[in-house]
């Protein structure tokens, strides 16, 4: 199952907050800033631009990834290191962003138990 995966967790505590332009920090340093995010129930995601990190792409991150957003700081917290994130399925905005098979293999890689490996 795949859908938890794309709700926040209790811990993020996201306050209607615009995230766009808040750092992005994974469990071993940062990746990127939010470029655009939703928080629709059941399709929450963050979309990050990597800069200069891989190479100037962006990554779509499901909201369970996020573990706390600190508004005063305007960083966004993940619980996963910059490998898993950089071996995720490629994102591409123009192709995945409204693709169910995209966003199925995203759900399943990052899925409750963490990236497959």
């Amino acid at each position: 199952m795949t859908e938890n995966v794309w709700s926040y967790k209790p811990t993020a505590r996201l306050t209607d907050a615009d995230l766009t332009g808040y750092k992005v920090e994974a469990t071993d340093g940062s990746i990127g800033k939010v470029d655009k995010h939703s928080d629709e129930i059941d399709d929450a995601y963050l979309v990050v631009d990597t800069g200069v990190w891989i190479f100037g792409k962006e990554v779509l991150l499901p909201a369970s990834t996020v573990v706390s957003i600190d508004l005063e700081e305007q960083k966004v917290f993940v619980d996963r290191t910059k490998q898993q994130i950089k071996d995720a399925p490629e994102f591409d905005r123009d192709k995945h962003l409204g693709d169910d098979r995209y966003r199925h293999d995203l759900g399943t890689y990052y899925g409750p138990t963490g990236p497959l490996v």
